[in-house]
């Protein structure tokens, strides 16, 4: 599966990244990771933490995959509105999962001090605005939810937005506590560390197989060498679908830019992360060397040759959508742009746990629009399946879900 398409930014941030070879021997561990994005890459930290043996193989290189065309928006709001979740799961399942978001956040603020590699994570306010004023409604609801359990919002109404920004909006909640990051560094950082500490990693090694028994899990990769272990974690993202197809999920194709950098950002408070309720949204962020990354215009055809066609379109629409917030950048240019391919669930909530065939095997699948924060949750939840047999959390992001379509 070819997952990008175009330029990618972050490939080009960290110049000789660390290199690992293929697998050329017969090797035997606790657990297997088998993807080495970014799910990946913090699952096996987390797991190596814990003290166990562990094995992570990547197909082609660490990062390289969906994790170089995430844009490293963390937030602890999600496509699904709180109110959503709630609607859906009932009130204490829906704030859990928001309160296990904002936890994520912090986590990853933790994981970027341990990483070998300064991914530059930043804290950030979060701007989510009423596209239009039909969303005024929904916005102020889901407002009132957030608020009363404690999450960090508050409202802004017309006037106080156009105090703040070059645009004007009926309405927009204001959020603290959410973050931005360079998902790319941090991957390859969180691997280079756990190298460090006694983590053996193979690039260029395929799983071809899977021998699952009672005992433990056989994998035979693409040089035809045997891993055996007890369990195997599958952090593959996407690709997961081609190993079993959910229901739950469906893919789609994403697009974003990265601007040159640039001197000023007039009429950007903060340089707050900026989203918008319409679906397919929009998405705003600044890096640390001053650029602007835009994504959105998503489209419902998951294909490369079709990104491939579309992508110069889309990639002048979100120019044109960046200028028409902020008129006084007007000029500036993409020097990146890229499509990829984009999961998400019908019901909003990742995928996390064991899949019914596969007795000795757990998969991560943060499929949404907070993947990286996602994956956060998944490591928690599988170390602990692993260790403790099971997780007090594990019910809402089990494949088993009642609610799922």
């Amino acid at each position: 599966m070819q997952l990008t398409n175009g330029s990618l930014l972050w490939t080009s941030t960290y110049s000789n990244p660390p290199s690992y070879p293929p697998l050329k021997e017969d090797v035997t561990c606790d657990v297997i990771v088998v993807g080495g994005g970014i799910s990946g890459a913090i699952m096996a930290h987390k797991l190596k933490r814990t003290g166990l043996d562990v094995v992570l193989v990547e197909q082609n290189r660490i990062g390289h995959g969906a994790t170089a065309a995430n844009t490293g928006l963390l937030q602890f709001s999600n496509d699904k509105t709180l109110t959503s979740c709630m609607n859906t799961y009932g009130e204490q399942a829906g704030a859990r999962y928001y309160e296990l978001c904002l936890r994520g956040i912090e986590e990853l603020e933790r994981l970027s001090f341990e990483s070998a590699i300064d991914p530059e994570f930043q804290k950030r306010d979060s701007l989510y605005m009423a596209s239009s004023i039909e969303d005024v409604e929904m916005l102020e609801e889901e407002y009132r939810n957030l608020y009363s359990y404690g999450f960090p919002v508050r409202l802004l109404e017309k006037h106080q937005i156009e105090r703040r920004y070059s645009f004007s909006k009926e309405l927009a909640i204001y959020a603290r506590q959410d973050a931005e990051v360079n998902p790319y560094k941090l991957a390859i950082g969180l691997v280079q560390q756990g190298v460090r500490e006694g983590l053996r990693v193979y690039e260029h090694t395929e799983v071809r197989h899977v021998d699952e028994s009672s005992d433990g899990v056989v994998v035979i990769v693409s040089t035809e060498q045997r891993i055996h272990a007890g369990y195997v974690v599958y952090t593959t993202g996407y690709e997961a679908q081609e190993i079993k197809r959910n229901a739950n999920a469906y893919l789609q194709s994403t697009y974003a830019i990265a601007t040159y950098p640039v001197r000023h950002f007039p009429g950007w408070y903060e340089r707050t992360l900026i989203w918008e309720t319409a679906r397919p949204y929009l998405y705003l962020r600044t890096t640390a060397d001053n650029r602007i990354i835009v994504g959105g215009k998503d489209d419902q055809n998951p294909h490369a040759e079709y990104r491939e066609r579309h992508l110069l379109g889309k990639r002048d629409a979100l120019l044109k959508e960046l200028t028409t917030l902020f008129p006084k950048l007007q000029g500036v240019r993409a020097e990146y742009a890229w499509g990829a391919t984009f999961g998400s669930t019908h019901d909003g909530f990742p995928l996390v746990g064991p899949q019914p065939e596969f007795p000795r095997s757990f998969f991560a699948l943060g499929y949404g629009g907070n993947g990286t924060v996602y994956a956060t949750i998944a490591a928690d939840l599988i170390v602990s399946f692993i260790t403790k047999g099971d997780h007090p959390d594990a019910t809402l992001f089990s494949f088993y879900r009642q609610n799922a379509r």
